[in-house]
């Protein structure tokens, strides 16, 4: 078991990791909107926060690396120092050393390279023009009582100030080291500190987790009592805390306030935006939790265990014709949609933090490049779950480092086709039912579909005179080492990252759809579900089999009969309020050779190609669904999005509407073309066949 220090040092890079993303989304912004002061200041709470937090949680050499930057960037603040893409970039590479000394310790990465950090700090030495020998070393000397260490600052007037500073009973509980503290005073200029024993109860009564010392000190610096206080900015609530002037700060009391002051105000001024990030609070202040993602899941996956005994409970009280047991069935299925819902919104996120460190890739990438490409984003906000969003950030990253390789132009071929000097990578995302929409689009060359084509027919994957649509023949970019670059490069051509596409999204049980235009760009969409857990579904059954389509997809039902199929002459077309919709018979498709009855239902649902209707025997209700893989014997199964177990112990699958339209339209589109018809029934019962097949050899 993990000990308390190992637990706020965790809850400590934590807080690093988000701090880093939204510090790198600022430099970025910085790098476009250089007048920007208040985005100078995001940076400068933000370096402070990782200074702060890292020297009193131990991480000391992150403490002192960062401190050299936070100087950096105060020296921006106060009009001394000019941003320019020399710092923006020294700072961009300090805070890839910075992650490495977060991650230090946490297993499997890799440490921050000291030498590259002195480089760093050398260079941001000779940008401010203040040497800092012991930073670049990385020397720290500890601090003894009754001992005078440091050297007042020969900036400034200094003056002498009194501290007292005793933690308070849960001090130690949070995590906080007193002695870092100290020795962060004594950074500001020269210090004397005394400790006093005096509250260290008997033995017998000493707890061990209580700090019972306290410290009296005589710190002499040109900084204000701010300037001070803030160094205890994240314990000041845990701690008794008292600064006054000594004898020889009369005349400093009446000076127009120092830049150290100003800085030291500003942050008191933003302490509440600083502090709305901090997770080391007293935990009865606390107003947010962190909790990590395995229980989470564990949770959500109990949740989903007590859905499924609540739907074998409603079905028993139903057979039970009991007043009392149908009471308490109802209270529990109540309770139990109530907690299926809040597990959910618990790890629903936005996607913000996974948009904006491509920020970073964008920046990269356009410098190797040698092209100038701008990132905008929408619908930073648009939620959903943690799990999903956990497993974007390699298709997305693919997309991008295949729009800015491949896609845009180089300067000199965007200037002759007028367009602007400067590129476009959109990133959009939103909700669209049960799904999100999540695009990624550049103003670029667009696709070559010709190209494409001939390298199709070139690699054997269709036949010379085959005639594609356009989809189909985007759809080639998404195989295994397809490209039509012709030389290979550092950031794409070898035909992988598509390929990695297609494989995440599938294994998210999501679509694809491509679109681009000659010489104006290309968007590719990715069509994602919300959550990969529990969703609200509706139980059909066709014969003796179950099935279920997700509700949220689902419009409306209405009665087929057969005098309705007369009427239409055969053809599966439903006439509904005036529209006719096209409809696919389940029955059929999966081959179900089953008596119809003689009035069936149609489920008609929104896809994305369309309104499309799908018939069953029998609409049995609402349920609440919690998935189940099928495992890698049934990846194939395109049209099975997983499966679950009913209230009666039998398995019923959840299909796809999506993919069941997409075969139909493809159906109907090589048939419109003279070619044979592939039987999507047969197919999918080859899929199940041969998957039945390969799991019984692997038992």
């Amino acid at each position: 078991m993990a000990s308390k220090a190992d637990q706020f040092k965790n809850a400590f890079r934590e807080e690093g990791r988000e701090v880093l993303v939204d510090l790198e989304s600022a430099l970025l912004e910085l790098n476009s909107n250089r007048g920007d002061l208040e985005l100078v200041g995001r940076i400068f709470r933000a370096l402070h926060t990782i200074k702060g937090s890292g020297a009193m949680f131990g991480f000391e050499d992150l403490a002192t690396f960062t401190h050299n930057l936070e100087t950096a960037f105060d020296e921006v603040r106060n009009g001394r120092l000019a941003i320019s893409p020399e710092l923006i970039d020294l700072t961009l590479s300090a805070l890839d050393q910075i992650r490495a000394m977060l991650e230090e310790g946490a297993g499997g990465a890799a440490p921050a390279d000291p030498d590259a950090c002195a480089q760093i700090l050398v260079k941001v030495r000779r940008l401010t023009g203040k040497p800092d020998h012991a930073a670049v070393k990385g020397e720290t000397r500890p601090v003894k009582a009754g001992s005078e260490t440091g050297s007042v600052p020969a900036a400034g007037q200094a003056r002498e100030w009194r501290i007292r500073f005793a933690p308070g009973p849960e001090f130690m509980l949070n995590g906080a080291n007193p002695l870092l503290l100290v020795r962060e005073l004594r950074q500001m200029g020269g210090l004397s500190v005394r400790a006093s024993m005096a509250a260290v109860p008997p033995l017998g009564e000493l707890d061990p987790e209580r700090c019972y010392v306290c410290w009296e000190m005589v710190l002499v610096t040109s900084a204000g009592r701010d300037a001070i206080r803030d160094v205890f900015i994240f314990v000041e609530d845990s701690c008794e805390l008292a600064i006054e002037p000594g004898a020889a700060a009369e005349i400093a009391e009446a000076r127009p306030a120092s830049e150290a002051d100003l800085t030291a105000r500003t942050l008191a001024e933003e302490r509440s935006q600083a502090g709305g990030r901090r997770t080391y609070d007293k935990p009865d202040n606390a107003s947010s939790l962190r909790v990590p993602a395995a229980k989470l899941d564990q949770f959500v996956d109990l949740v989903g265990e007590l859905v499924t005994v609540q739907a074998r409970l409603s079905v028993l009280a139903a057979r039970h014709d009991d007043p009392e047991v149908a009471a308490v069935s109802e209270e529990i299925e109540r309770l139990t949609s109530s907690l299926r819902e809040n597990s959910m919104n618990i790890r629903m996120m936005p996607i913000r933090a996974t948009f904006e460190k491509f920020r970073r890739l964008v920046h990269d990438l356009a410098r190797d490049l040698g092209k100038s490409v701008e990132l905008t984003i929408e619908g930073a906000d648009t939620e959903l779950d943690k799990t999903v969003i956990d497993q974007l950030s390699d298709p997305l990253m693919h997309l991008i480092r295949n729009s800015m390789d491949h896609g845009i132009e180089p300067p000199e071929v965007r200037a002759v086709r007028g367009k602007p000097a400067t590129a476009v990578i959109h990133l959009a995302a939103r909700h669209s039912g049960a799904s999100v929409l999540i695009a990624v689009s550049d103003d670029g060359g667009g696709i070559d579909a010709d190209a494409v084509r001939s390298r199709a027919i070139e690699r054997g994957l269709t036949a010379e005179g085959a005639q594609l649509s356009e989809q189909e023949i985007f759809a080639f970019i998404f195989q295994p080492g397809f490209s039509t670059a012709k030389q290979v490069s550092d950031v794409s051509g070898r035909g992988v990252g598509m390929d990695v596409v297609r494989q995440r999204v599938d294994s998210l049980r999501g679509s694809i759809d491509v679109a681009s235009k000659p010489g104006l760009g290309t968007t590719v969409t990715l069509r994602l579900p919300l959550t990969l857990a529990i969703i609200d579904g509706l139980l059909v059954s066709i014969g003796d089999a179950s099935f279920v389509l997700p509700l949220a997809n689902t419009q409306e039902c209405i009665e087929l009969t057969r005098a309705d199929v007369e009427a239409a002459n055969g053809k599966h077309l439903a006439n509904v309020r005036g529209e006719l919709i096209p409809y696919i018979r389940l029955r059929e498709y999966f081959n179900i050779r089953t008596p119809r009855p003689e009035i069936e239902q149609i489920m008609i649902v929104e896809t994305e190609a369309g309104r499309y209707g799908f018939v069953v025997d029998v609409v049995l209700g609402d349920c609440q669904t919690v998935i189940k893989n099928l495992g890698r014997f049934y990846r194939h199964v395109q049209v099975v999005s997983g499966a679950t177990i009913l209230g009666n112990g039998t398995v019923a699958l959840i299909l796809d509407p999506e993919r069941l339209a997409q075969d139909a339209v493809r159906a109907i589109a090589h048939s419109a073309r003279g070619r044979p018809p592939a039987s999507i029934a047969a197919a999918a019962k080859r899929d199940l066949r041969e998957g039945n097949a390969a799991q019984q050899r692997a038992m």
